[in-house]
């Protein structure tokens, strides 16, 4: 039962990546020619190298990948990304925004699910496989730097337009 857990766990997260993925890409699409794509881009490769590591582990533990949830990822992605086109038509600031947020979740996710593996290893040599540590510290390397840009996403989606409040009174 316990391994089931695992391999739960270990393909819920490798769902997760797929979807985060599949923002990036989206990022990059939507706001080609721009600052955040060309960040975007970088920051993609790092978390392509994230869910290598992620499939190592799976391998070593003998964890096939889970179709289903794959499959299950992305049709979340689309209707995410559906979402966002439906909150933002004009591509504009409140897409940008979250989209930054939701991969900002999504790489404290990916923290979480390395420091748990690190705690579970504690008390089950079999997860001794890797150096969770260092996966924490990149992970969240990546959410300091995906921060101060969401946080000046927020600031141009989320200001006041005093005009348009006056219309509406």
């Amino acid at each position: 039962m316990a391994n089931d857990h695992i391999a739960t766990y270990l393909n819920d997260h490798l769902a997760g990546s797929v979807v985060a993925l599949e923002l990036m890409e989206n990022l990059e699409s939507v706001f080609a020619g721009k600052p955040i794509a060309a960040f975007v881009a970088g920051l993609r490769v790092e978390v392509e190298e994230d869910v290598q590591d992620l499939k190592g582990i799976m391998q070593r533990l003998d964890i096939s990948e889970s179709r289903t949830r794959k499959v299950s990822a992305w049709v979340t992605e689309r209707f995410t990304e559906l979402k966002l086109r439906m909150d933002d038509p004009t591509r504009g600031e409140l897409r940008q925004f979250e989209s930054l947020e939701a991969l900002s979740l999504g790489i404290e996710g990916k923290r979480s699910l390395w420091m748990s593996l690190s705690a579970a290893a504690e008390g089950t040599p079999q997860l001794r496989i890797a150096d969770y540590q260092r996966l924490r510290q990149r992970a969240e390397d990546q959410r300091a730097r995906v921060e101060p840009k969401r946080l000046e996403a927020a600031k141009l989606a989320l200001k006041w337009d005093e005009e348009k409040a006056s219309k509406n009174a």
